[in-house]
């Protein structure tokens, strides 16, 4: 049998070379053989613990002080260290974000993992394999769904790396100075998915350049590597998949939603509005729904959805999909005086950061006053909010409140969800925690 010989970053290849250390190494031994130094990053009095105790970022002001000569530059590992200089994590280091340093191991976790400490190489590697063993417990991929998230940041302790699996084809999407430095590393590691034969890079723009990154030295994804379309299973259902569409193509996180929203759509008329590419939609339909409408401002995610109508072997004239502003078309179907037994809403993230919450909770308000109209008594209403500030700012519930008293109507919460399984998420960093899903029943 041939042999196949395969190529690894030169270093990727430094690590694998690396010979065991002691089990009872810790990180100042380990850097003190470094030949070169490590620079050290000095925390402030009464900060120590936050970060022990597992967050994963540390901010500018946190530091007291950074001893390096020269100093550290962006990208670099650094000891992160308590007032006496005793090391309580390694992380990476950037010079001019506000998050100086993202930690990746715990002083108290190299004895465990000694091969690890202080080697961004092979601690990739380990925790992609972890994030791949997790998701496989979690029956991911199966037969029935092959589009998933693989690695969600902080949740997998990777802070500032996503990656979604849709098929044959993953989606990388960085937002971290780190992740763009160790690209050759990831696609590695990544390719070692069963059966991932193209990788799609979505840099996040804005973000990248808070982390000081030269746009100009971003490298586009040859666009010729991936395919433009690609078609995926989710519980049994077909969708289309454009591989520059929103966010990384597909919204995995509503996965479990999706399916519960099957469950209770038999014999219903449902109404869903800011729809994509029809996930909802179409999963009504598999529920045995009479007729389902889905309206989105976006003229490319309504032609995915038109798509994912026949790719699904559905009836045309049991569902439909209109490119509207979703407040007009709400406003006019009240003048017509329709209403539906279900009413999904999902909007785009109205509240991008704190600062935000303000306008989005009235625009929030706005439109699930207008949904809850279009509620048939005693019907339900399914309302988003992917906004992470508004998600930990624990205001939705009280704005969804406010939102029935403009309505004239009563509400009770049936069911409360987030992010599918596969958005893990640390709890010592709860602004990981960005989805919100309320079913209402509106009275």
């Amino acid at each position: 049998m041939q042999q196949v010989q395969v190529q690894f970053p030169a270093r990727l290849v430094k690590s694998l070379s690396l010979s065991s250390l002691p089990a009872t190494s810790n990180l100042q031994q380990i850097a003190s053989s470094q030949p070169k130094g490590v620079a050290k990053v000095v925390l402030k009095k009464g900060k120590t613990q936050l970060f022990k105790n597992g967050s994963p970022m540390v901010y500018s002001g946190a530091v007291d002080r950074i001893i390096g000569r020269p100093p550290p530059r962006t990208g670099d590992v650094v000891l992160v260290t308590d007032g006496t200089e005793k090391p309580i994590a390694w992380g990476l280091y950037n010079s001019v974000s506000m998050f100086c340093v993202r930690l990746m191991q715990l002083d108290e976790e190299v004895p465990r993992d000694p091969s690890c400490a202080l080697n961004m190489e092979r601690l990739l590697e380990m925790r992609i394999d972890a994030a791949i063993e997790l998701r496989r417990r979690l029956g991911l991929p199966s037969a029935n769904t092959n589009a998933y998230r693989l690695v969600n940041s902080e949740g997998d302790r990777l802070s500032g790396l996503i990656v979604d699996v849709f098929g044959e084809s993953a989606v990388i999407a960085s937002s971290a100075a780190w992740v763009e430095k160790h690209k050759p590393e990831i696609e590695a590691y990544i390719r070692k998915v069963c059966d991932i034969k193209h990788i799609k890079w979505r840099p996040s723009v804005e973000i990248l350049k808070e982390e000081g990154l030269d746009l100009s030295d971003l490298k586009e994804t040859d666009p010729s590597t991936y395919p433009e379309r690609t078609k995926v299973l989710e519980n049994g259902t077909s969708y289309a998949i454009s591989m520059e569409g929103q966010k990384t193509g597909f919204y995995a996180d509503q996965r479990e939603n999706r399916q519960f929203i099957s469950t209770i759509s038999s014999g219903q008329k449902v109404l869903d509005i800011c729809c994509y590419s029809g996930g909802f939609s179409l999963n009504a339909m598999r529920g045995g729904a009479v007729n389902v409408t889905g309206v989105d401002t976006s003229l490319p995610a309504v032609e995915l959805a038109r798509e994912n109508i026949v790719l699904n072997n559905m009836d045309p004239e049991r569902i439909t999909f209109l490119r509207e502003d979703a407040t007009e078309y709400m406003r006019h179907a009240l003048t017509r005086n329709e209403s539906w037994d279900i009413v999904i809403l999902d909007p785009p993230k109205l509240a991008p950061r704190r600062k935000d919450l303000q306008s989005a909770s009235g625009m929030y308000r706005n439109l699930n006053s207008l949904a809850m109209q279009l509620t048939k008594r005693g019907g339900f209403l399914m309302t988003c909010s992917c906004s992470g500030a508004m998600t930990q700012s624990g205001m939705f519930l009280r704005i969804l409140q406010g939102a029935a008293s403009i309505a004239q109507k009563k509400i009770t919460v049936v069911r409360q969800a987030g992010a599918a399984c596969d958005h893990p998420v640390n709890p010592s960093y709860p602004e990981g925690t960005y989805l919100s899903n309320i079913l209402l029943r509106v009275l």
